[in-house]
């Protein structure tokens, strides 16, 4: 699969379904890739489906020595559109990449058709930035078990959790088998461009469709932080996944799905009830 340069990094990104489709653009969350997109690929196939890697994620290039903010990534994620000629695009970003996603949205909604926001925050309050401490610690140690149990366990509910307790010891496994000192300083790198993240007072510019996804069981970006942001976007929705935690596209994969694609198709139609 392709990679492109945009602004001297080198960006890596992945299409699949209608060539001829609306744009359907996903921004990972903070330790996800194009790869974490594989189960969904089928079920966006009416879309022409664009999957990337911001830096420090996957494939793309890593930021050695250098620091940036999110809105940093999203000037590259402008750049990266001029250069694959997507002039409107549905957006979806999740976690991480739903704020991403707001700091294109404030300043380049012109080139957005709809928006979706993810178990996202506008803000990050003292309670991510010392969540954030800890992940920070995590990846620190270079150590797969330490990072798995302090970092990605919390991602998850209990429940889920508790059911796939097989899945969950395999991918601890993966993580001690694949992950490599050099990914382990990239989340680095990406916890501390989120830390100072505050754009609550600024996304009631948004004048786009946009549909909230949160999760009741979400304890690393409560309901309350969907609830704050859907309060300022102007005639924005909201769906709330029941039963599930801060990975909601894992724990739920149909009703996360369902909730964009049914988005998609419907926010720009009248439905009248008589």
């Amino acid at each position: 699969m392709p990679k492109i340069d945009v602004m001297n990094y080198s960006i890596y990104y992945e299409i699949y379904g209608n060539e001829e489709g609306e744009p359907l653009v996903i921004l990972n969350g903070l330790m996800m890739s194009t790869a974490s997109w594989t189960p969904f690929i089928d079920v966006f196939s009416k879309y022409k489906l664009v999957l990337l890697d911001l830096i420090d994620q996957g494939q793309s290039t890593k930021a050695v020595g250098e620091e940036y903010t999110q809105e940093r990534q999203a000037d590259m994620l402008k750049e990266f559109f001029q250069k694959l000629n997507l002039n409107k695009v549905n957006l979806v970003g999740i976690s991480y990449g739903g704020e991403v996603a707001m700091e294109f949205a404030i300043k380049y909604q012109d080139m957005i058709r709809a928006l979706v926001l993810a178990n996202t925050t506008s803000r990050t309050n003292a309670f991510m930035q010392d969540m954030g401490k800890g992940w920070e610690y995590a990846t620190s140690t270079y150590d797969a078990a330490a990072f798995f149990k302090i970092s990605v366990l919390p991602v998850y509910s209990v429940k889920f959790y508790e059911d796939n307790l097989e899945w969950m010891r395999a991918r601890e496994q993966m993580f001690n088998k694949t992950l490599t000192p050099e990914w382990y300083d990239g989340v680095k790198r990406l916890i501390r461009s989120a830390e100072h993240l505050n754009v609550t007072d600024k996304i009631d510019i948004i004048n786009v469709p946009t549909l909230l996804i949160g999760a009741d069981e979400d304890t690393i970006t409560p309901l309350a932080y969907q609830r704050e942001i859907q309060s300022k976007i102007k005639n924005s929705q909201m769906v709330i996944i029941r039963g599930s935690g801060h990975g909601s596209m894992y724990e739920r994969p149909y009703e996360f799905a369902g909730s964009i694609i049914g988005f998609l198709e419907t926010y720009d139609k009248k439905i009248t009830i008589k």
